[in-house]
């Protein structure tokens, strides 16, 4: 694609995509883009928790999504409800961004999809997007949509339990659940002498315990607020105002193109991968890659691209940008995404390495988002 024959969709803006948008998490982060001005992703390539969730809270106001490799975290703690995944969800509401694991997965699809659900990371629990390689062919694709489609049905509902201990009520004894609420009432054996005893107290004899415990479990949305109460209790919960917290259902990017020198993915795969993309538009977001890959009317897809880099701020943004000697090729905002017509910039050590990471990621945002306003002008 170039600039001279665009796909309607990359003259489109990002709010009038999102309303079109059938995947409810492209859609939320279309809506995202609106409402911050930013259509940057941090690639968090750290080694250290701690880094990780200060850049997290730190860079968060400045992107829309986050991109991590949890298995280069030397001590990423894998406790569900209070680990570094919990606490990245944590701040991605609060900031409004969308948290993207760059696994690659590319293994048979039994395989791909217990690495996906399973295991100590149980990545699908706290990522919004995961992505994948598709060496392995359009099954591993297959495996896991279904694995996504699954775990979303789990998660519609989870029990609750509460436990109260008290002195019973002459009206609340024998009285029955009336408020039609789906909720089990389960004495525990000790309990029982307890009942007896107010009984006997209510009939005039003399009453030796006088209390009773109560085990009540009901079912409540998985996305309740109260998901979250197990940890930052000293801190308050906050939502990014002017959205709604991200929906439960997952993402999947293919990984169509790279930005490494050398690279084997032909023209070929490349294609093979729109395939599979157009069969799962339920699942499948979009692409990482180097140009937009909408090529028929119907196709709406997100892209994201990695490799870049802005010079320094005493030079031309036009300026001819190295690579960094392993491999990596990099281009700026303004080719990136007014050029080539992608949506989300991905920049790494261009923001982590500088003297102020915070200012930086700042003039990327900026350099990105005037190189979409400039495309959708024309």
């Amino acid at each position: 694609m170039s600039a001279k024959s665009p796909h309607p969709v990359t003259t489109s803006s990002y709010s009038a995509r999102a309303a079109k948008a059938t995947h409810p998490l492209s859609n939320y982060l279309l809506r995202l883009m609106s409402i911050k001005h930013s259509n940057l992703c941090l690639s968090a390539d750290v080694s250290n928790a701690n880094q990780l969730l200060n850049l997290a809270d730190t860079i968060g106001p400045s992107i829309v999504v986050l991109k991590t490799h949890y298995d280069l975290i030397n001590n990423w703690d894998y406790n569900p409800t209070t680990g570094t995944g919990a606490k990245l969800a944590r701040l991605a509401r609060r900031h409004g961004f969308l948290i993207f694991e760059d696994r690659k997965f590319g293994d048979i699809g039994n395989t791909v999809q217990l690495q996906y659900t399973e295991g100590t990371a149980k990545i699908i629990e706290w990522s919004h997007i995961t992505n994948v390689n598709m060496i392995p062919g359009k099954a591993v694709v297959d495996s896991m949509a279904d694995a996504a489609v699954r775990w979303r049905e789990r998660k519609r509902y989870e029990v609750k339990t509460d436990i109260s201990v008290g002195t019973p009520r002459a009206e609340s004894v024998d009285s029955d659940n009336s408020d039609g609420e789906d909720v089990t009432k389960t004495p525990v054996p000790e309990m029982e002498s307890g009942l007896e005893a107010y009984k006997g107290a209510r009939d005039g004899r003399k009453a030796s315990i006088v209390s009773i415990t109560t085990v009540s479990q009901r079912f409540e949305p998985a996305n309740s607020p109260r998901n979250w109460e197990s940890f930052g209790e000293d801190e308050e919960e906050v939502i990014y105002p002017g959205i709604e917290e991200a929906p439960l259902e997952r993402g999947l990017l293919i990984l169509a193109q790279m930005s490494s020198k050398g690279n084997f993915m032909t023209a070929d795969y490349t294609q093979a991968c729109v395939e599979s993309a157009r069969d799962h538009k339920n699942y499948v977001m979009g692409f990482v890659s180097q140009q937009s890959l909408n090529s028929v009317p119907e196709d709406s897809f997100l892209s994201m691209t990695p490799g870049c880099q802005l010079p320094p701020e005493d030079a031309e943004e036009d300026a001819v940008m190295e690579g960094d000697g392993k491999g990596q090729q990099y281009n700026t905002p303004k080719k990136i995404v007014g050029l080539l017509g992608n949506d989300i910039a991905i920049v790494g050590r261009g923001i982590i390495k500088a003297a102020n990471p915070r200012a930086e990621a700042e003039r990327y945002r900026r350099s990105a988002w005037v190189a979409y306003e400039e495309r959708i002008a024309v």
